[in-house]
């Protein structure tokens, strides 16, 4: 138990400065600084351009579509990395690790080209 108490102590360290700055921000704000709220404040600033028009335009959905694609796609290339780093070393030992890898990206490729069959990456 003896090798715990280090942790313990630098975990109580760290929540008392955490609630330390939470407090002195609060106080900080609510005590010294009391920020005016004007008009010019207010207002939108976008690189010196006075703003025009109305802020919440709707975006196609195509949009979001091709974000998700994105990030589903980008997440499973992620896989590719630790797969890389023991491939040398895995394949001396076994082939199915290559044959697994073939098969995972021709998934993505089949299922990009699905994507890109539907036309789910068209802008227009």
């Amino acid at each position: 138990m003896s090798a715990y108490i280090p942790i313990l102590l630098l975990l109580l360290v760290a929540v008392v400065i955490a609630v330390a700055i939470l407090a002195l921000a609060q106080l900080l704000t609510r005590y010294v600084v009391r920020p005016r709220q004007t008009r010019v404040k207010g207002s939108v600033y976008e690189s010196g351009v006075n703003p025009v028009g109305n802020a919440r335009l709707r975006f196609s959905i195509k949009f979001y579509l091709i974000a998700m694609i994105f990030i589903i796609f980008d997440v499973e290339v992620i896989f590719f990395y630790p797969w890389a780093i023991v491939f040398r070393d895995m394949i001396r030992e076994n082939l199915l690790v290559f044959w697994e890898m073939v098969v995972f990206t021709a998934i993505l490729v089949l299922g990009y080209i699905y994507v890109w069959r539907k036309g789910g990456l068209d802008w227009d």
